[in-house]
């Protein structure tokens, strides 16, 4: 009888201190599976990535940065979509976007990790306090802040930085 007690006893510690590392880990990392090709070529569809959701508690997102936001499009069963773009311009700053060509306060920007070559769109605007402005890096096939339907992304929405791809395993690795 005293072997079965201190069984269970092992039993409950084990199953207490699985859920303690569950619920830390949780609390500041978040996997997600990149859908669709907005990002290409820098993600994947089905890409792998794990959320840094403790990136933005006490910073703001950064340019370059990949993010993960939610949006308020939603799926076909009702459930917002969470969106993986990357910030382009933050609270501040001019953008524009202007024959293919992305300038933030009025400085090309030299974007060496999108699909192409050309930006589509017209934009001059200021993003304001409190926001991003944020873009797929395959610009021709992305919903993002050059859409009415996206806009400006407000920072409290901002679930966190993209900063591990664990899949495929021959892309593992920190993003930036």
């Amino acid at each position: 009888m005293n072997n079965f007690v201190r069984e269970i006893v092992e039993w409950i510690k084990t199953i207490v201190i699985s859920l303690l590392i569950a619920m830390v880990v949780t609390t500041f990392v978040r996997p997600t599976l990149v859908k669709g090709y907005s990002m290409y070529p820098t993600l994947e569809e089905n890409d792998y990535l794990i959320i840094n959701r403790m990136a933005y508690k006490s910073d703001t997102p950064q340019k370059g940065d990949i993010i993960v936001f939610k949006s308020h499009l939603t799926t076909e069963d009702g459930k917002e979509k969470d969106l993986v773009k990357r910030v382009i311009a933050v609270p501040g700053d001019e953008i524009k976007i202007l024959n293919g060509k992305v300038y933030v306060n009025e400085e090309e920007q030299l974007e060496t990790y999108i699909n192409g070559n050309y930006t589509e769109g017209y934009i001059d605007t200021t993003v304001p306090d409190g926001y991003i402005f944020v873009m797929g890096d395959n610009r021709p096939s992305s919903m993002d802040s050059r859409d009415e339907r996206i806009g400006f992304v407000s920072i409290d929405e901002v679930v966190g930085r993209v900063f591990v791809r664990l899949y495929p395993f021959n892309k593992v690795g920190t993003l930036k």
